[in-house]
């Protein structure tokens, strides 16, 4: 493909608004030209601030204009099997925020959807892959700067909502795992080069929002993976961080070991300990924490668009991490633990 790829963006909400400023403005080989959302003002704000002339109030308006070459999907969770498929019968190409699905029934329907459409490229939204400091992690790991991974730790904190939005989205974000700790799967899938999971634990507890015990949901969860390679894991996901929000990585391996995100920091450090010291190399200094990871996933979806690459491997890999995430809410609600087959 050598012209621009046309795109077309789904939901004009907080995440819709940050992908779409991004794709008219900072991704090369792009074009946003139409945007749908049921909410006036959401367009409205599309057309002033972005200059968009093509504006729907439904999806399938959109998939209907045949000049989109692609659809971005900025969606609630719970639309985005749907929404996937609809894309791929119409022809498009799809980008889709995480995670893919809420089941992995939903996630099976993808993948036959994406055989069908064998040269469509197809890209879940795990932005953190192109982090500097988590690509810096994972170069270290690489070449062999840890010894061998035996333990990995994530967390995912939200800081204290006073507007009471997540009490509200609960219903339908799939529980506090497949919401908050889908992108930190996704990460340790990504760590350990697929390794497969052989058994999951987990607890959780609802100390600031009773409100979550309608749909059996909870504000601070602890899950335990084992994977294979005798690689022990930990995912801690909260809504009630009062520091404010955290995305931190921690690896240990037997010849040493690394974190980064830990407290908070609002730079990208990773630090590596070793010989009973710490050292300190800041990748970057970002204005928002993944700001630039966010331009540069969007510009690999580009790329990939252009260059024919259907990313059918990140595809697997986007169903493997729902599957865990799945096994993690099943192992809380159900205090058992869960093993893969």
């Amino acid at each position: 493909m050598s012209n621009n790829v046309k795109i077309g963006i789904v939901g004009l909400g907080r995440i819709g608004k940050n992908h779409a400023r991004n794709l008219a403005r900072r991704v090369r080989g792009g074009e946003l030209i139409a945007g749908a959302s049921p909410v006036a003002a959401e367009r409205e704000w599309a057309q002033t601030e972005l200059g968009i002339q093509k504006l729907y109030h439904t999806m399938e308006e959109l998939l209907a204009d045949k000049e989109i070459d692609a659809v971005w999907l900025a969606t609630p969770t719970s639309f985005h099997a749907d929404q996937i498929v609809a894309a791929l019968e119409a022809g498009k190409h799809v980008f889709c925020e995480k995670p893919l699905a809420l089941t992995l029934e939903e996630c099976e329907r993808v993948m036959k959807a994406a055989e069908k459409q064998p040269k469509a490229t197809i890209m879940i939204g795990f932005m953190r892959r192109y982090d500097p400091a988590y690509a810096e992690a994972k170069r270290l790991l690489d070449n062999g700067s840890l010894g061998t991974l035996f333990r990995l730790h994530c967390a995912s904190l939200d800081a204290i909502d006073t507007n009471g939005f997540f009490v509200q989205f609960a219903p339908t974000s799939g529980g506090l795992f497949l919401d908050c700790s889908i992108h930190d799967i996704d990460v340790a899938l990504w760590m350990t080069n697929g390794a497969k999971p052989v058994s999951v634990s987990a607890t959780g507890i609802r100390g600031m929002y009773p409100g979550l015990a309608a749909c059996n949901d909870v504000d601070n969860a602890t899950a335990t993976v084992l994977f294979e390679n005798n690689i022990l894991a930990t995912f801690h996901a909260s809504r009630t961080s009062h520091h404010g929000d955290e995305t931190s990585l921690q690896l240990v391996g037997t010849e040493s070991s690394l974190s980064l995100g830990v407290g908070g920091t609002p730079t990208s450090e990773v630090n590596v300990q070793k010989g009973n010291a710490n050292h300190c190399d800041m990748v970057v200094d970002f204005f928002a924490r993944f700001e630039q990871a966010f331009v540069a996933e969007a510009q690999a979806f580009i790329d990939a668009v252009k260059n024919g690459d259907t990313l059918r491997s990140r595809l697997v890999e986007a169903c493997d991490a729902t599957r865990i995430g799945v096994a993690m809410r099943e192992a809380l609600e159900q205090q058992k633990i869960v093993t893969f087959d």
